[in-house]
């Protein structure tokens, strides 16, 4: 018997790059249910390539909710309408027969559109470059039992060092913050030992660096949390204002 296959109506967004205007263009696909959204997308390519039409250009990479690159909004949700997965995971079994699915990239100021679905997120990358790191020499690679962090702390830190840097956030929020990213970052450092001695340094520098890029303030709608495909909790923002008013404190460069 011949799997039963879903008849879906796409409006994609297609735009040829950063300075040209785009606009929706329609395409209809029959698609296996158990396809994923970025196989029944691979499937729509195959079919334009085989026509002399040029494919749809989005990301992927892992394909297993991991790197976060296929980050584009479904339906007006990034990542589609399923809670805490990446698109890659979303499948064609969640949609209706006949149904029509509106897909277009993360709309923000700090993430120029590439060509169709694709976006540039470098800016996230410099965010991290200018302190996401530890630079001291830490000497050898010290035995993981040997430091004293406690389960809790491990634990919190390991949460934070779950966000994957997608973008989602900022696609979510209606100011195009990307106080999620960011504030799970400088959480995840300041809360182990390695991430002391540049603590108030590198909260200062990431969040200067987020407003150079034109990322928006949080007005606390938490869009954010609730999109996130990790589910990064908007604690962590609560804990990015303590850092970097600390840090203001401690450089004596409060601004009244």
């Amino acid at each position: 018997m011949d799997e039963k296959k879903l008849n879906i109506k796409l409006k994609i967004w297609r735009q040829s790059g950063p300075n040209t205007v785009g606009s929706f263009v329609d395409y209809n696909v029959s698609i296996s249910p158990d396809a994923s959204f970025l196989e029944m997308l691979d499937e729509l390519n195959n079919s334009l390539e085989k026509n002399n039409q040029d494919p749809i250009v989005f990301e992927s990479d892992c394909r297993e909710g991991i790197c976060g690159t296929c980050g584009m909004v479904i339906n007006g949700e990034p990542h589609g309408p399923l809670r805490k997965i990446a698109t890659c995971q979303l499948h064609m079994r969640n949609f209706k027969d006949g149904q029509t699915i509106w897909v277009e990239p993360f709309r923000a100021k700090a993430f120029p559109v590439i060509k169709d679905l694709a976006v540039d997120r470098s800016a996230f990358d410099k965010i991290i470059q200018v302190g996401g790191y530890i630079s001291v020499n830490t000497g050898g690679v010290p035995d993981a039992n040997s430091i004293p962090i406690s389960k809790e702390i491990a634990s919190e830190a390991f949460d934070s060092a779950a966000c994957i840097g997608c973008g989602a956030c900022v696609a979510a929020c209606k100011n195009g913050s990307a106080m999620l990213f960011v504030s799970a970052k400088v959480t995840q450092f300041a809360l182990l030992p390695q991430g002391q001695p540049e603590r108030q340094k590198r909260v200062e520098a990431m969040v200067a660096k987020m407003d150079e890029f034109g990322f928006g303030s949080c007005s606390n709608t938490y869009a954010c949390e609730a999109e996130c495909p990790k589910g990064i909790s908007v604690v962590n923002i609560a804990k990015l204002n303590h850092e970097y008013r600390l840090a203001k404190i401690k450089s004596k460069n409060v601004e009244v």
